[in-house]
């Protein structure tokens, strides 16, 4: 058994990061690997539920998270395939995130 160093760490911290944290930890745990812009987006779809995809790929490229709508759109598909996003909608054009992930991060302005 190995010999582990408690540590009790209290930080105040903005709301982009505890909900970049939560997704962290949850990927974490699923072992699902992400980068770090893949981590970006999911906080900002966080922040903004149920988007459009072309506007959402749109305020992608305008936050500089990516830097064309193409490689937003590229990135949204590969969430999609981990199972972090769902499409929904009448042909696929809202994304919401998965309901296993979006419950995990709660959170008030």
């Amino acid at each position: 058994m190995a010999i582990v160093n408690k540590v009790d760490l209290k930080l105040k911290i903005n709301i982009n990061d505890t909900i970049k944290y939560q997704i962290l930890t949850f990927c974490f745990f699923k072992k699902i690997i992400i980068s770090n812009s893949d981590l970006e987006f999911l906080a900002a779809l966080a922040k903004n539920p149920k988007m459009e995809i072309s506007k959402f790929c749109i305020l992608l490229t305008e936050l500089n998270i990516f830097k064309s709508a193409q490689s937003a759109r590229n990135a949204i598909s590969k969430a999609e395939k981990k199972n972090l996003i769902i499409k929904k909608g009448s042909n696929k054009k809202t994304i919401v995130l998965n309901n296993i992930l979006g419950d995990t991060i709660k959170f008030k302005y």
